[in-house]
């Protein structure tokens, strides 16, 4: 049985989460999630603003080949504007950056924060801050 990493995330990154999604809406937000990482703990201490990113209602990306190598880049986070919390097949089969992937659903609340590791399996978090 694989354990699953235990995610962290500081309150001035979830905030301005949550800021970059409404501020984004109705088109889909991208970030880049960043901080420390270690065997089984990630913790999202700060964001990047993807190079060259794009975005839409009903999809967000950028050219990963453009992504600087940077070691504190723990996944990616982005909105999805419809309310879903559930990664769909575009997000499960796309290229996965680091270890999480995040999906803020509308309304963009404290509650609509949700995260995922690379095979979809849902992961728990808590703020700190």
């Amino acid at each position: 049985m694989v354990r699953k990493r235990k995610v962290i995330i500081k309150k001035s990154a979830l905030d301005s989460i949550i800021s970059y999604c409404k501020m984004r809406h109705p088109n889909e937000a991208i970030l880049l999630l960043c901080g420390k990482s270690s065997k089984d703990t990630a913790t999202v201490e700060r964001l990047m603003i993807p190079p060259f990113s794009y975005f839409g209602p009903y999809y967000s990306g950028f050219p990963t080949l453009l992504l600087p190598f940077d070691r504190s880049i723990l996944g990616i986070m982005h909105s999805h504007p419809n309310g879903s919390s559930e990664p769909s097949l575009t997000d499960l089969n796309s290229d996965f950056i680091g270890y999480i992937s995040m999906i803020v659903s509308y309304p963009y609340e404290d509650d609509d924060i949700h995260i995922y590791d690379s095979r979809g399996e849902k992961l728990e978090f808590s703020v700190e801050g």
